[in-house]
């Protein structure tokens, strides 16, 4: 996983998407909120619990090209 934070991931998300980079939230919900951890269920975490609306992975994959990183790179960067 090449995971990021952003304040604006639904917006970054949607951005990348519109220039056909694919991305994903593999950690939509804390872990403490999840059914396995229903004894903790309750507790307010709230770093723990911003972080998991801020989170978003980027590409990677072992046949990533050093090319496929120049692109992705310039379009996040040009991300305003």
């Amino acid at each position: 996983l090449f995971t990021v934070r952003t304040k604006e991931r639904d917006r970054l998300q949607k951005y990348l998407s519109d220039n056909e980079i694919q991305t994903v939230i593999h950690y939509p919900v804390p872990a403490h909120k999840q059914a396995a951890y229903e004894e903790w269920n309750t507790l307010s975490l709230p770093i723990t619990e911003q972080i998991h609306t801020e989170i978003i992975s980027l590409p990677i994959w072992p046949g990533m090209t050093k090319k496929d990183t120049i692109h992705i790179s310039d379009i996040i960067n040009s991300f305003v």
